[in-house]
């Protein structure tokens, strides 16, 4: 088993059939097809189903799949450390759905303006999903919240720290929180992640009497609600900074709570030195 093998195996996934491979790896449709054959003699199994047109993976062949993506991704972070070229290969991230997620495709941009030969590729996903992949070298690194603990092995690095402020409508009395909270309709953000319980804990400990109007899973949605006056409710500042209309804020929590954004890698990762460069970028947008 080589790379060039398991390239080919990725444009097949990649382009849907033997000849489009073929050209994308600049080999003869029988050559592709020889590796794959010599593949599937080593791995004991066979990896296209070639009963049908065009020729489709079966179970064993999306499980080579996943490994070929590790495997070439592993391969070229070790020639670029080794022989000290310039940057190139695979820079596999993840990220929570988060208000800060804004920032992240712009540090991504500049990345790779300073690495053009580099490829990154960005995956959206809950944070215990993140974590279980990195963890287990799927993924490079990943944006995450604060959590209570991570797995021993892996080090997270925050890069933002914001505070929370209740929101209301543009125009909305400047009342304190507690009064915003109970005289307005409110929007709670309802999801399985900290920031959702860190609001839920202090809503609960203030003991409020709320007029529900709405559970939303997204803080981008619930800035919307507010903005265009369904009721008031709890967001990071992040999030009052790319709304457009004039949010009214007050700070939440006594005193003031804030949550914190950073990236989780492997503490021995291979790409330490270019994760850590993807974070100083991260503290300089977030600033």
């Amino acid at each position: 088993m080589d790379t060039r093998q398991l390239k080919s195996l990725l444009a097949i996934a990649e382009y849907g059939s033997f000849s489009r491979a073929a050209e994308a790896v600049h080999l003869t449709v029988s050559a592709v097809s020889q590796q794959v054959q010599a593949l599937e003699q080593e791995v004991g199994a066979e990896l296209f189903d070639r009963s049908s047109r065009p020729a489709r993976l079966t179970v064993a062949g999306v499980q080579m799949i996943e490994a070929a993506q590790e495997l070439i991704r592993t391969a070229e972070n070790a020639i670029d450390a080794i022989s000290g070229k310039r940057i190139a290969g695979t820079l596999s991230l993840g990220s929570v759905r988060s208000s800060a997620m804004s920032l992240l495709p712009r540090a991504i941009v500049q990345l790779n303006a300073v690495h053009p030969e580099l490829r990154i590729k960005l995956r959206v996903s809950m944070s215990e999903l993140l974590l279980q992949d990195v963890v287990a070298g799927r993924l490079d690194a990943a944006m995450v919240a604060e959590h209570v603990s991570f797995p021993p092995d892996l080090r997270w690095r925050p890069f933002l720290r914001e505070p929370l402020f209740v929101v209301a409508p543009p125009g909305s009395p400047l009342l304190d929180a507690e009064a915003l909270l109970t005289r307005f309709p409110y929007i709670r953000f309802r999801s399985n992640v900290p920031l959702a319980h860190m609001i839920d804990l202090e809503l609960a400990r203030m003991n409020l009497t709320l007029n529900e109007v709405a559970e939303i899973d997204t803080i981008a949605a619930i800035t919307a609600c507010v903005a265009n006056g369904l009721g008031v409710s709890i967001v990071p500042q992040v999030a009052i900074d790319d709304c457009s209309a004039p949010l009214v804020r007050i700070p939440f929590g006594s005193p003031q709570l804030h949550r914190q954004i950073g990236l989780v890698e492997r503490s021995n990762g291979p790409r330490s030195l270019l994760i850590s460069e993807l974070h100083a970028l991260l503290v300089r947008n977030g600033i």
